[in-house]
């Protein structure tokens, strides 16, 4: 069985407004014992999953790239050490301009690392400071050129759009200047308001100056066609690649394949079962120590769920839902399961179907959440 293995690092510089996420700024003095903590857990779990062949891992966060050098090459090699990484394993590392040095790049691209997605989310300043990033345009530049330089030829650039007091212009020359790059993959996210966040107590406070729905709309729009004519094929809702370039871990939890998550907060689907470690960083550390259990949660869904939650995921997937792989997995027929609804979409003009595949419309990619409540039973 292959698997993917996410490993989270739970540290940042500074949080960001929008960010709802598990990561924490200021914890520089838990580095070492988070990531002692973290070796003995890929340590344990890699005997438990001997038989299984690692073809993908994301090191993500927070900022995995704000712990020093060594600390990175100590989490890398216990992973290759304990698991059986496939030779051509995509493995990718999330960073923040500014947090990247050639010699962290250098050695972490010597053990492996072959893909390096960067939180840049505008190339304006003026939208950079309205959210809270600490990095610049400038140096968000220059951190994808050191990446080039040390030999990374698999670069994402994640970008956002909805932003307050951002403009249609703003979003425009983003795209632009990441083209200019010549990078291999973009995610473009729409801005969602997350109950918890700098930017939530600001809404409440009526002080949050979002674009109207109008202009947001139009930013959606001109990301979708500037991509496309840029060579960037879209393969989820929010994901862009060159060809033969999309992210093959985040594959994996779109298509419901069995990934492991080590770390603070990480989540696990593994033969149909969901788990989920303690999402503190202290907890975690302390569970660690004690040889406590670090798993805060088990969930076993429902037939139900769990088919709702296979054809949502392929949903966001311009591929959509497998037919022949739903009624194998589930030993159900699809179309039974789901014709009533099924022929409420098409009449919305939000799904269409070959008989093999069921796939979202422009119209339904741009509502995907009303489209995926139906399959909820």
């Amino acid at each position: 069985m292959s698997v993917g293995l996410y490993v989270h690092i739970p540290f940042c510089k500074q949080k960001c407004y929008y960010c709802d996420f598990p990561s924490y700024a200021g914890l520089e003095h838990l580095y070492k014992d988070y990531v002692a903590a973290l070796v003995r857990e890929i340590s344990d779990q890699g005997g438990l999953l001997s038989e299984s062949v690692v073809d993908s891992i994301f090191i993500g966060g927070g900022t995995p790239t704000v712990l020093p050098t060594h600390l990175l090459v100590v989490v890398l090699e216990n992973i290759k050490r304990s698991f059986r990484v496939a030779p051509n394993a995509e493995i990718s590392i999330e960073a923040n301009p500014g947090t990247t040095e050639k010699t962290m790049l250098q050695e972490i691209r010597r053990l492996g690392v072959n893909r390096i997605s960067f939180g840049v989310q505008s190339f304006s300043n003026d939208v950079l400071r309205e959210i809270g990033r600490i990095h610049t345009a400038e140096t968000a530049v220059d951190s994808v050129v050191l990446a080039q330089d040390c030999g990374f030829t698999n670069i994402n650039i994640d970008l956002m759009y909805g932003l307050p007091n951002q403009s249609l212009e703003q979003l425009k020359r983003s795209l632009l200047v990441a083209y200019q790059l010549e990078i291999q993959h973009l995610s473009v996210y729409g801005l969602k308001v997350e109950e918890g966040t700098c930017f939530a107590e600001l809404e409440a406070e009526g002080a949050l100056n979002l674009p109207g729905d109008d202009e947001d709309e139009a930013m959606y729009e001109l990301s979708i066609a500037n991509n496309t004519q840029h060579g960037f094929k879209r393969y989820e809702i929010s994901n862009f690649a060159k060809l033969s370039y999309e992210c093959r871990h985040n594959l994996k939890y779109w298509y419901s394949e069995p990934y492991l998550g080590l770390g603070a907060a990480a989540h696990s689907f593994l033969d149909g079962v969901r788990r989920a470690n303690v999402s503190s960083v202290k907890d975690y550390i302390e569970c660690s120590r004690s040889g406590k259990s670090l798993v805060a949660s088990v969930e076993q869904p429902t037939v139900e769920t769990a088919m709702a939650e296979f054809s949502f995921l392929a949903l966001r997937t311009v591929r959509g839902i497998s037919i022949r792989d739903f009624n194998k997995k589930f030993n159900n027929d699809f179309f039974a399961v789901y014709q009533h609804r099924l022929n409420r979409l098409e009449r919305m003009e939000a799904i269409l179907s070959d008989g093999e595949y069921v796939w979202l419309t422009p119209q339904g990619m741009k509502f995907g959440n009303a489209v995926f409540r139906e399959f909820l039973l």
